[in-house]
């Protein structure tokens, strides 16, 4: 007989979620989304340069035109891999409505994403919000040439 008492178990309910888990397993499900939902002719696309690759690299994103300026919140910021690639060179194609328009992204890592995903619509932002990963979001402004 072992004098060793068992050790408590941790209540699953008390358990906080692991962010970690988390970003890998909303990666995983966006992987085989986007490849359906870039295809779609409505769907809102960012072109982003590769940063390694130098090849076009086309995300579908939920945002808002207003006048000469599209606006997006990525809900994994600076983990994004679209993000990244703005870093290495801010100049950008956004599809809106079928019709491509090149622009330049500012990442504006002082506004507040959550104030700014309440102006823009509702399905992507609650989306944004569900798969986000703690206080990682971050706004991105695309001034879109002429």
């Amino acid at each position: 007989m072992s004098n060793s008492q068992p050790q408590p178990q941790p209540d699953a309910r008390s358990k906080s979620p692991d962010p970690e888990k988390k970003y890998r397993n909303v990666t995983a499900l966006q992987r085989r989304l986007n490849a359906v939902m870039r295809r779609l002719p409505g769907q809102t696309l960012l072109e982003t340069t590769g940063r390694v690759s130098g090849l076009p690299r086309r995300t579908p994103v939920g945002g808002r035109r207003e006048g000469d300026s599209f606006w997006l919140v990525s809900e994994f910021g600076e983990r994004s891999q679209y993000i990244r690639n703005i870093r290495a060179d801010p100049r950008v194609r956004v599809r809106i409505r079928g019709r491509w328009h090149p622009g330049t992204a500012h990442l504006l890592p002082d506004d507040d994403p959550r104030a700014r995903l309440r102006r823009l619509p509702r399905f992507n932002s609650m989306a944004v919000r569900a798969m986000g990963v703690g206080s990682g979001l971050l706004t991105v402004r695309v001034e879109l040439d002429g």
